[in-house]
């Protein structure tokens, strides 16, 4: 599936329940790269490799100059223990080197891993060159006030993803008018701006929130939470994030920038694992016998029985009956049917009653 397909599928609207007749909706998984690859073209080559065999859909990258992006005094905004750079642009500096020609390499080498290469813009000049190379746009989370920038990339007619971080419900309604100005296809992410953020500030709620107040749209998770066993993630799929999106790392012993709240592969692995087990815990959306429950359904069910022996061409009467397992007679669900008629032959005490027994 590639990231436009989530907009043509019905199922996967927002307004839909996150459980359909063909059971839990798998979401679309999106390994952000990011500046991960530390601008070795080997290093990002292997981080799409190994987020393709442990079951990414896409594999998406940041493109940006530190000159277009922050003031070269911009405050960090970050744990300064994990990632030591406390201005933005010594931090975007570091990681800048990437440019069109290596991106162009990048979205080669997801195509022949079979996942879809996706790059999120931080300028005019490489959200430009990146239509070229992009099926959808994604947008950040620090740009969603940003109207000339998300008016640059509507232009392009593709369709987007916005995430939502740090922002009060007005800032993403006004973001959304402006892209549905425009009458693309958007998906809004839940995400919260911290790196890492606490479990305790994942607010996953918010992706209730965000279903209940743009019901029209698709909605997923962006999520910076510190890997762990992934429950977060695999949580935020029952809540109905039909997209999830996290940093993805080779080495998350690695210090610095974005590794530290990264999963890997074995952790990406893991919460697909954890989401076929749910898959199976959750089922279709819908009310019905299952076939394991059939012997139940015989054997522990009851049928009207003979509460005390009855005489043919007796009329039945409720001291006539009663009701025992197993269900291999006249269910009790019919006694009102039941009341009133003859036996037409003589019927033993504790006898599950039959209706050819009965006229």
């Amino acid at each position: 599936m590639r990231s436009p397909d989530i907009f043509r599928d019905d199922r996967n609207i927002a307004s839909a329940p996150a459980v359909s007749s063909q059971g839990l909706l798998p979401p679309f998984i999106i390994a952000e790269a990011g500046v991960n690859h530390e601008g070795d073209m080997d290093l990002a080559r292997r981080l799409i490799d190994e987020a393709a065999r442990a079951g990414a859909q896409a594999v998406k990258f940041q493109s940006y100059k530190a000159e277009t992006l922050a003031r070269r005094h911009s405050p960090a905004y970050w744990d300064t223990s994990k990632e030591p750079a406390t201005s933005q642009y010594a931090l975007f500096k570091r990681h800048d080197s990437f440019w069109k020609k290596e991106f162009e390499a990048l979205k080669r080498h997801c195509d022949a891993a079979g996942v879809e290469f996706m790059c999120t813009p931080f300028d005019l000049e490489s959200a430009s060159f990146l239509n070229d190379l992009l099926d959808s746009f994604k947008i950040s989370s620090s740009d969603i006030t940003n109207k000339p920038f998300i008016r640059h990339i509507c232009s392009f007619g593709k369709p987007l993803l916005l995430s939502t971080g740090a922002s009060f419900p007005f800032e993403i309604q006004q973001a959304v008018s402006w892209i549905q100005d425009q009458d693309l296809p958007l998906a809004l992410l839940h995400c919260v701006l911290n790196y890492p953020t606490r479990e305790a500030d994942a607010s996953l709620g918010r992706i209730s929130a965000l279903r209940a107040m743009f019901p029209e749209l698709v909605i997923g998770y962006s999520d910076h939470t510190l890997p762990g066993d992934m429950k977060i993630l695999e949580t935020a799929v029952l809540l109905g994030a039909r997209i999830l999106e996290k940093h993805f790392t080779h080495d998350k012993t690695l210090p610095g920038n974005d590794h530290y709240h990264a999963m890997d592969g074995r952790d990406l692995a893991s919460l697909l694992a954890g989401l076929e087990r749910l898959r199976a815990l959750v089922g279709k959306n819908c009310l019905a016998c299952q076939p394991s429950e059939e012997p139940a359904r015989r054997y522990a069910r009851r049928s009207l029985v003979a509460a005390r022996p009855i005489a043919a061409g007796a009329r039945l009467t409720p001291e006539d009956l009663t009701w025992k397992r197993p269900a291999e007679g006249i269910s009790p669900a019919d006694i009102d049917n039941v009341l009133g008629l003859r036996a037409v032959q003589d019927i033993a005490e504790d006898t599950a009653l039959q209706w050819l027994m009965l006229d």
